[in-house]
Order: structure tokens, then sequence, then C-alpha cells
């Protein structure tokens, strides 16, 4: 396991693939925003950092003229480079990003920046952004306020571990405090039509539910069947997608 990561989300590396599989894209209205509000276009070259398996990688190749991807789990890069390969994709982690000094025009994190050690890699940050550089950070979270969610929350509680942070809002508090630019903020919404087997490899994904025992996931499995059973076979799994940008002062 690579000493880059997160000692958290290591569990990631033994889902990579149904990471990359059950995982969705970012919503493309999400993206262009992104871009609009990073100031990128193809003749920018744009790195995502803790990039996993690519799915924000992917959404802007061909959307810039250059797509830099970092990621410290090799098996999460082994998907990326499989599924993004016209992306330039290096293993490092976000404190010690394998860059040059000013050598891209925007940073982007996707379900990422809440891993960091945000002091060490907002330093990092800065040092490969070129001056008038952006952030641009991007969470598809479960819609909070969708009654389904709200059943699927209850069955994760045994789950989450003690004193974890509320994300993004931390992170989003964080970067507005620290990087010395303005925050601006967009929220979107989605959703998946799911049956049980698409639930359960969903929720499967999750890093402190990858993390659990054998018998406690096939058991959170076994309920996330039942509750779809129960929703008539299928469910319609919503989303909040959360955008924040911030550009160097």
């Amino acid at each position: 396991m690579s000493e880059l990561q997160h000692p958290q989300s290591r569990s990631f590396e033994d889902v990579a693939d149904l990471y990359e599989r059950v995982r969705p894209e970012y919503p493309e209205e999400a993206v262009v925003w992104l871009a609009a509000q990073l100031g990128v276009d193809t003749s920018s070259t744009v790195l995502d950092l803790g990039a996993g398996t690519g799915k924000l990688t992917r959404a802007f190749v061909g959307r810039v003229g250059r797509v830099i991807a970092v990621e410290p789990g090799p098996e999460m890069l082994a998907q990326l480079r499989r599924t993004v390969p016209s992306a330039e994709a290096h293993i490092g982690a976000a404190e010690a990003i394998p860059l040059e000094d000013d050598s891209v025009d925007a940073v982007v994190c996707g379900q990422s920046f809440h891993w960091f050690r945000r002091d060490e890699a907002l330093a990092e940050i800065t040092r490969v952004l070129r001056p008038g550089g952006g952030l641009g950070l991007i969470w598809n979270t479960r819609d909070p306020q969708d009654p389904l969610q709200a059943e699927v929350t209850n069955l994760l509680a045994p789950f989450v571990p003690p004193g974890r942070e509320a994300l993004p809002t931390t992170a989003r508090r964080f970067v507005a405090r620290e990087f010395g630019g303005e925050l601006v903020t967009h929220d979107f919404r989605f959703e998946q039509e799911l049956d049980g087997d698409a639930l359960a490899g969903r929720i499967s994904s999750i890093s402190f539910v990858a993390a659990a025992s054998e018998d406690d996931r096939r058991e959170l499995e076994k309920e996330l069947r039942a509750l779809v059973d129960a929703h008539g076979g299928r469910v319609r799994f919503r989303y909040r997608t959360e955008a924040y940008v911030s550009r160097e002062a």
C-alpha cells in the first residue's frame, strides 16, 4: 500500500474496480460551470489532484489542452490509466505534487480534497499553479433532503467512524480562509435509477463501508436490497453536486 495515501482512504484500493463501475460521473453542467469559473480552455493545463479512477479527469479531456492526473493509490491509478488513456497520469500525493513550479493553470479535486493534509496540500497547490490560477473542488453527495437517502443514512450509521467531518462544508470553509481568493459556489441536482444490486454496490464503494468486516458488509447489502424491494424493486438515488472555485488573489 502506498505511503502517500491517507490511512483512512486506503480501503479504496480494495474496491477500485467497483468504484469505477458504480460511482456516477459529474453532471455536465457542473463541469461546464467549473471550467468557466476557472477560466480554462483549449490552451490550458489542468491538474486533477487525488484523481481516483479518473471520474473528473475524463470530464476535462477534450475541454482543455492538457490534463494531468495525480493519484496516490496504485489500483485507482491503474483504473484511471485504462479508462482515460489520453490523460497524463502520475502516482503522487497532494502534499508532494510531482510537478514543477508554475506548471498548471488550474487544479481540480473531485471527491478528494477532504483526504488531504490541507495545509501541506494548499502549499503544494499554490506552488504548481501559475499566477492567477484557480482551485476547483467538487463532490457528488447524497441528497440529504431525499427520504430514500435518509433511510440509507440510517443503515449506514453504525459504519460511520467517530468524529467524521461534515463534508464538503468543512473543506469549503478551509479553502475560503486559507487560499486567499474569493470563493464562488454552486450546486446541481441529478439522480440515478438503481436496482438492489446497484444500490448495494454503490454503498459498498464508500470508504468506511469498504473497510468494515465482511460479515457487516454482507448484512448491510442484505438490508439495502430489502430497502429496494420495499420500494418496488427500483429506487431513484438522488444526488446533490456541490462545486467550489477559488482564484488566487
